[in-house]
């Protein structure tokens, strides 16, 4: 079977041996067999439909802002949706329409120009928004469950379009029921009325607390673990365990934030993996908790 062929309709956002190390913020990882930029949500659907028709496995990625690919890459094909699909309006006084490949502080910015709060700490979340849902992601007692009004995604099996109300979503800690064959293409989120001042105040507050307790302008893909129940934060457990200062290769654990691991230059995909269970295991053995992982580990 020549794929090429079969898929020469969208060839200028079809490619094959694409690099995932560019699509990752740990600047880690092996090669895409095929990599699909999709431009709209017809072309979208339309694409799906062929690669359904030659069993062709398609995987999903966002800002890749908590994503690890493995060294060996990924089978099939890898899907990032296009610029078409960012964009923040406003649909209605208080409500923003977004769309899935916006990244989170371009919402929060724009929430703050047009004097909308309760967005605020969207500015301190790396990534998208597609994935910020999926995710549940959230900090400072704020996450996306308590601004969402509802979501618009692609279903892969049936081929159309849905909106998912955020009554028929099941929200967790960093998790939601949404199942992987949904490809979330918009949300809409509510905001708060209030003082431009007072909110962009708050926004850089949040900017500020965040600088102070996490690494930037490093390799890392974000908080590694989640943080368990009972109030127990995964970097204490890891402190705890004696981690801080744990090596593989060239993946290492950040200095400023114990739940951030770093690709230091050279570090291979399997050294971070293997970091990640190192610190599973000690913290197992001297605290009794299984750490659960916070990033998505994606590939062969």
């Amino acid at each position: 079977m020549n794929l090429d062929d079969s898929f020469k309709k969208f060839q200028d956002s079809f490619t094959k041996d694409v690099k995932l190390s560019n699509y990752s913020w740990f600047n880690l990882g092996g090669n895409a067999e095929y990599f699909y930029k999709a431009n709209d949500k017809e072309q979208l659907i339309e694409f799906l439909a062929k690669a359904k028709s030659k069993n062709l496995k398609t995987t999903i990625i966002g800002a890749g802002s908590n994503t690890l690919f493995r060294d060996n890459g990924v089978k099939g094909v890898v899907i990032k949706l296009g610029n078409n699909f960012s964009y923040s309006k406003l649909d209605d006084k208080n409500i923003l329409q977004v769309g899935a490949a916006t990244f989170d502080r371009k919402v929060a910015d724009f929430a703050m120009e047009n004097s909308l709060g309760n967005l605020e700490f969207l500015s301190c979340i790396p990534g998208s928004i597609g994935g910020a849902v999926i995710m549940n992601s959230g900090c400072y007692n704020n996450d996306i469950s308590k601004v969402l009004i509802s979501v618009n995604a692609i279903d892969k099996n049936k081929l159309s379009e849905i909106e998912i109300k955020k009554e028929d979503i099941k929200f967790s800690y960093r998790g939601t029921n949404l199942p992987s064959h949904l490809i979330i293409i918009s949300a809409k989120l509510r905001g708060l009325f209030g003082n431009k001042k007072e909110i962009e105040k708050k926004q850089l507050e949040f900017i500020d607390k965040k600088k102070l307790s996490q690494p930037s302008q490093i390799k890392t893909c974000g908080s590694t673990f989640k943080n368990v129940a009972k109030g127990k934060k995964a970097w204490e457990l890891i402190k705890q365990s004696g981690c801080e200062n744990l090596k593989e290769g060239d993946a290492m654990i950040s200095q400023k934030h114990c739940n951030f691991f770093i690709n230091n230059g050279n570090a291979k995909s399997r050294d971070i993996e293997n970091l990640i269970r190192k610190v599973r295991r000690k913290v197992l053995e001297k605290t009794g908790v299984n750490l659960e992982l916070e990033i998505k580990i994606i590939g062969e």
